[in-house]
Formats: structure tokens, sequence, C-alpha cells
């Protein structure tokens, strides 16, 4: 989830100072062109009060003061040009100059010379130029009338560089890019914060929902940090598993009391059976059936303590050599096997896992069992053990009848038999405990088609020790 709310939190971020960036950034170069071209009119302002006494025709005869005046404008022109290398000169309406410099320097015919000039002719100083940005290499024109007697005598007009303009545009649009980054990396660093803040008690509900989901009923969420709402969440959670938990217990109480309770008055019962039984031929069909329908219920009796102890039992849980647990169940149900007329061999290299000895194998007693009871005489049941990554698995292939998909989805729930095994003795309850077994210590049990038939079930155990369940 973070992964996916951190980067819709950091574009909106970084829309947000681009929406102030881009106005700050076009704001700074303005300030830039607007602070060159105010000290332009300043200087255009003064070339043309020098201009305004040396307003004579240049047809028309000078005086010596005029001439004076005349040089006094030239030198300003030229030293001004010298020392900011900014082209400057006043021109007569007729586009002759009275001054310029360089000395090469005459009106375009048109242009943004010719533009600015035609402007100031009519008693108005050019307007601001068109911005200039760091990547174009532009100049920057402004034009100023000179006036005397109400009349415009001549034009003063200025063509600067922009270079040190631009310089200045991109070092202040540096230090906007600066503040920016570093204004993002704040906000990232406080994006990471809020979401981990946020995320976190998240993180924690699933982490217990998922140790529950497996079994370790007793894991519990700390309703401590992060949000109001998520902290009175986790107070909800584990007043809920309280509540499954109990509910649990009690169903488990329930179904181990009621099997102890019934086993006496069955056994009475069978009892009183057995005695009948003296009393009539022994060839008797009804009485067999009794005796045979009062056994199946001991037994399912039985089956159904087992699978609360099962399901009740806290798991012993160490390194097992997995490879030799299975070579000694294997060895002790193949009298079994050979009775039966089956082959039972196995494969078991010594493989370590992290399991319950007894439930590990109590469960592999169920699953051989159960392979033994549905292989046909002569055919053969493998067992096999291997390990990878961070799992072991031990697997059972038989080659019985098998089962199909809409069957495998059901194999393992409790009392539920194939219908084309109702004949063969089980109470239908040996793989549920199995699997209560498994689940216990962190293992599963899976089960799938055999080639060229029958079943293979997979029981797997880790490799490691589960991480212990944590309430923060």
């Amino acid at each position: 989830m973070r992964t996916r709310l951190l980067p819709l939190l950091i574009v909106l971020l970084a829309a947000v100072l681009l929406a102030l960036g881009i106005p700050l950034a076009v704001s700074v170069a303005g300030a830039q062109q607007q602070k060159v071209v105010v000290d332009r009119i300043d200087d255009t302002a003064r070339f043309a009060a020098l201009a305004q006494y040396v307003t004579d025709s240049p047809t028309t005869s000078r005086s010596a003061d005029t001439d004076e005046r005349l040089q006094t404008l030239s030198r300003e022109l030229t030293s001004y040009y010298d020392v900011y290398g900014i082209r400057a000169g006043v021109f007569y309406r007729t586009d002759t100059p009275m001054a310029h410099a360089p000395a090469q320097w005459f009106l375009p015919q048109e242009g943004e010379l010719r533009d600015a000039f035609e402007e100031a002719l009519l008693s108005r100083r050019s307007h601001d130029p068109q911005q200039v940005w760091p990547w174009q290499r532009g100049r920057l024109v402004v034009a100023s009338p000179v006036i005397r007697d109400g009349d415009v005598v001549a034009v003063v007009v200025t063509d600067s560089p922009t270079g040190m303009m631009r310089s200045r545009i991109l070092h202040g649009w540096l230090t906007i890019v600066a503040g920016e980054s570093a204004a993002m990396l704040l906000a990232v660093g406080a994006a990471l914060r809020l979401t981990g803040w946020v995320l976190r008690p998240v993180r924690v509900l699933d982490a217990t929902t998922h140790d529950i989901a497996t079994g370790r009923l007793k894991s519990r969420v700390a309703a401590a940090g992060g949000p109001p709402e998520l902290r009175r969440l986790a107070r909800s959670f584990n007043e809920m598993a309280d509540n499954v938990e109990d509910v649990l217990e009690q169903q488990r109480a329930f179904v181990a009391d009621a099997s102890h309770q019934l086993r006496n008055p069955l056994s009475a019962l069978l009892l009183r059976i057995e005695l009948l039984a003296l009393e009539l031929p022994e060839d008797n069909e009804e009485i067999a059936s009794v005796r045979t329908e009062g056994k199946r219920l001991a037994s399912v009796l039985d089956d159904l303590l087992d699978l609360a102890l099962a399901e009740h039992a806290e798991a012993d849980l160490g390194i097992v050599d997995i490879g030799a647990l299975t070579a000694d169940r294997v060895a002790s149900w193949t009298p079994v096997a050979d009775a039966a007329g089956v082959r039972l061999v196995g494969d078991c290299p010594p493989v370590t896992a992290w399991a319950d000895p007894v439930a590990l194998s109590s469960a592999l007693d169920a699953v051989i069992d159960n392979a033994l009871k549905f292989t046909p005489d002569g055919e053969l049941v493998e067992v096999r053990v291997a390990s990878e990554g961070g799992t072991s698995t031990i697997v059972v292939s038989d080659l019985g009848p098998g089962l199909t998909d809409d069957e495998l989805a059901r194999v393992g729930d409790r009392f539920w038999r194939s219908a084309h095994h109702q004949n063969i003795k089980g109470s239908g309850l040996g793989l549920s405990i199995c699997r209560a077994l498994l689940a216990a210590g962190g293992g599963s049990i899976d089960y799938g088609h055999h080639e060229p038939h029958g079943l293979t079930v997979t029981v797997t155990v880790p490799r490691t020790a589960p991480v212990p369940a944590t309430a923060s």
C-alpha cells in the first residue's frame, strides 16, 4: 500500500511546487528585465537632455557652442559604449545621426530598432520590449524622443546586449530550483514519515490477521500508534479475535466433552450387545450388523476426541530429521502393507525441518493408512522426502482409484468421504486430524492427481522456526 500511496503524494507535492515555482521564475525574469529597461530609460533621458541643445539640422551651419555641445554628447555616447558595450545614438527625424557610438552603427531600415525609432517619433517612449529568456540571444532596444518646444526633433536609441541580464535570470532560476529541490526533499521525507505513521498499524493488522488465519489465535494487535481511527480499528479487531477464540474454544470443549461422555454409555451398550449375542445363533446377521455399527460409532467418537485435542494442543516445535522420522513410519506400516498385499517403499534421505515430531508422526500415520486403504492388492505406495528452499516435503503417492477434480476440492473436509469409497472402513476425520496437527506447527497438506492413476498427498513443513507473533 505504501508503494501506491507514496508516489501519489510525491506527484501532488511536485505539482504544487511547480505551480508555485513556474510563476516565481517568470516573475524573476520579468523583474530582471524591468530593472535593465528602467536603467536604459534613465540613460536615454540623460542623453535626450544633452541632445536638446544640439538640435540643428545637419544642413544648418553650427555655432561654436553647438559644436561643443555636440562634442560633449559624442564623448558621452562613446564613453557609454566603451564602458558598458551598449550601442547608443541620437538620430534626427531623417535618420541622420546627430551622434552615435560606435561610429559604424546606423539605424536599420526595418526590425526592432526601426520600430522603436518610429514609435519615439510619435512622442512616445517605446513600449516594454518582449521578454528575453536565458536561452535566447536577443538584444534590448529602448528609444526616447528628444523634445524641444513641444516637437520631437530627434530620437535617442540604445541597443543593449542581454548576456549579463540572462545570466542573472539563470542564476535566479537556479536558486529557485535549489530551493524547490530542498523543499521537495523535505516534502518527500515528511511524506515518508506520514505514510509510515498511517500505514504502520495497517501492516501490523495485516500480519496479525495472517497469523490468526494460519492458526496462531493468540496473536493480537497493539492499539497504539497511528491515526485514532486505526487505533479504534485495532481495538475492535482484538475484541473480535477474543470472541472468535472463545467461540472456537467452546466448540472444541463441547466436542471433547461430548465425545468423552458418549464413550461410557456406548461401551456399556456394546457390552450388552455382546451379552445378547451369546443367547443368539452365531450367524445372526442383525447382531453382526449392530455390532459393526456400534464399533463404527466408537471409532467416530475416538476420532472426534482426537480432532478436538489436535486443534487445541500447542505444538512442541524443534529441529527434526524428517527423513529418519518418515523412514521409521514406513517401517512401522510395512507389516500392514504386506498383509494387504501392497508394496510400501520409501525414499527418505536425511532432511531437517522445524516440526513437532509427535504431531508429524501422527499426520504421516493418517496419510499412509489412508493410502494403504485405497490401494489395490499388488500395487505400490511410495513415500518420498525432499527439501527445496525454505520448506521440506513428504510426498505419499498411491496407485489407487484416485479422486476427481471436484472431489479433490473437498478432500480433508470433516466427515467427507467419496461416494465411491463408502464401503471402506473409516470416519472421514483422519485427514482433518492430519491437517489440524500440521497447522499447529506451521505445516500444510495438499492433494493432487498421481499418474497414471491414484492420489498424491504432499505434507509440507518449514525448515526454519516460525516468527513469533508480535503485538506491535
